[in-house]
């Protein structure tokens, strides 16, 4: 059957060219949002770790879900709140926590320097909620002393609701207030050692038994740029791909933060080695 609509080339052409340019404007205006994470935009930060001066900001105040780079705050929290050398006995409600998992069993003994280890080097929840709990007895009670924390960091936009940045609505914080956040952390000797350190050797007591096991660290920046010393990874569906970067050149420090990038790795070496030059 032979179509008798005549085939308008001209008009076609001028709707490719507008679908190519609207394509085009929308990628420039977005170039690093998650399509699938529930953020709605991306936000992206360079900080100089020493001064605060800000390098480079992309919707640095934009409050949005920051998933696990929350364990920054658990972390200086915890270790500015508790006995980090303590043994402790992990509660029930440490023990099978949604997403990432160090798999901590009930009644089992760790030190907490050696939980807070399985928190930043394998992003365990089930850590996460175990470190809160022995700090403060609650979560609820946790999370007052993380946003005190963050208050006295100098952040001014952010709110947290549990240590382990699983989803919640009341649960945000910025670009910005994630780098003052990271800058405050990195101030302390122990949680700057934690955060770079790329093994780590623990032991674990169930009643009489002694375990021995390695945590090995996800944070790729580690082992591909040259001076990365931290900090931490980070996804969910909601909050996209984010990740919390230090690195030391020539006795400067900067910290990138990045959320809901997807080529985190690659866009935090970028950003860094323009800021190092």
């Amino acid at each position: 059957m032979v179509c008798n609509h005549r085939i308008d080339i001209k008009s076609i052409l001028k709707k490719t060219l507008f679908l190519i340019t609207l394509t085009g404007i929308l990628f420039l205006s977005f170039p690093y949002t998650t399509a699938e994470a529930y953020n709605r935009a991306s936000a992206v930060v360079v900080m100089d770790a020493d001064s605060g001066e800000v390098l480079h900001e992309e919707n640095p105040n934009l409050r949005l879900e920051i998933a696990s780079t929350t364990k920054i705050l658990t972390a200086i929290t915890t270790i500015e709140n508790a006995d980090i050398f303590q043994e402790v006995s992990i509660p029930k409600d440490g023990v099978g926590v949604e997403g990432s998992s160090i798999y901590l069993r009930e009644g089992e003994r760790w030190r907490v320097l050696d939980l807070l280890y399985g928190l930043m080097l394998r992003s365990g929840n089930d850590a996460a909620i175990t470190l809160a709990l022995i700090t403060s007895g609650s979560i609820d009670n946790f999370t007052k002393l993380m946003n005190a924390t963050a208050e006295k960091a100098g952040t001014t936009n952010s709110h947290f609701t549990n240590p382990h940045g699983l989803h919640d609505e009341h649960h945000y914080s910025t670009a910005f207030d994630l780098a003052k956040i990271t800058s405050y952390a990195l101030l302390c000797p122990i949680f700057a050692e934690i955060c770079k350190t790329k093994t780590h050797f623990y032991t674990k007591k169930n009643g009489v038994i002694t375990e021995k096991g390695v945590f090995y660290n996800k944070n790729k920046m580690l082992y591909s740029y040259s001076g990365a010393n931290g900090v931490k990874t980070g996804y969910t569906r909601h909050s996209g791909r984010c990740l919390v970067s230090s690195a030391t050149r020539d006795g400067r420090t900067l910290i990138c933060v990045v959320i809901n990038v997807y080529d985190t790795y690659g866009v935090t070496k970028s950003l860094f080695d323009r800021y190092f030059q």
